[in-house]
């Protein structure tokens, strides 16, 4: 009996570390555009983006900064309605090693679809790998990025509002190399929660420093855009 009462009170006392040790600020779900308007040359374009922002220190500055000093982050390679895929696992970021380690996985990840293109697909997929983070954020974002409309499954803004009334935040990163006017329609059918935002890539030359920006600034939940330059990465 006194066995049972001393463990039970190890567990009390261990518990609130153990709940310290799940907190994040931010977990983020990285969901890149693969359709079939992505060639090659585009793909590469995007993956090593994304894998220079995870090596630079503005990112790592970035995850410092919050209250955890802790983000947890997943990838997902979207196309039509029914082929999304979760390329890379939930993963801890909490300082530069880690950064830069999920960084290269980034650089190794394999192209999984070309077809369509379902926004709607991507944010219906992304919105329950959430609850597997095994993490306790304090933010939940959805991060899209791609080159077109939705053309493929159920209305956007239908995806869009149920994830948004389960508290999960969509930024949107719209690259304009096919459609000019792709800034608006993510303004107007794709972002949405609280601080969302849309930035830009001109084409794909430019994601680089596009996704570097959108990261820092809503890893650190920045109110406005703080440019960062090219120069800060290795």
């Amino acid at each position: 009996m006194w066995f049972r009462v001393v463990a039970c009170l190890s567990l009390l006392l261990l518990a609130p570390v153990a709940r310290a040790q799940g907190k994040v600020d931010l977990a983020l779900v990285l969901a890149v555009d693969v359709s079939a308007s992505i060639d090659k040359s585009r793909f590469e374009l995007q993956r090593d983006g994304l894998s220079a922002a995870f090596y630079s220190e503005a990112v790592i500055n970035a995850v410092a900064s919050g209250e955890n000093k802790a983000i947890v982050v997943t990838l997902v390679e979207w196309s039509g309605a029914s082929n999304q895929k979760q390329i890379l696992p939930w993963t801890l970021i909490n300082d530069a090693d880690t950064a830069r380690a999920f960084g290269s996985a980034v650089a190794e990840a394999p192209r999984a679809f070309s077809d369509f293109t379902s926004i709607s697909g991507a944010i219906d997929f992304s919105v329950p790998l959430f609850a597997l983070s095994g993490y306790e954020a304090t933010r939940r974002v959805i991060d899209v990025s791609g080159d077109g409309s939705n053309n493929s499954g159920r209305p956007i803004l239908d995806s869009r509002d149920e994830a948004v009334a389960q508290g999960i935040v969509i930024n949107g990163l719209a690259i304009l190399a096919s459609e000019p006017l792709l800034e608006r329609y993510y303004r107007e059918n794709v972002i949405g929660g609280e601080g969302c935002f849309v930035l830009v890539a001109k084409d794909f030359d430019a994601f680089a420093t596009a996704i570097l920006n959108k990261l820092v600034k809503e890893i650190a939940a920045l109110p406005v855009p703080r440019p960062v330059s090219l120069a800060s990465l290795p």
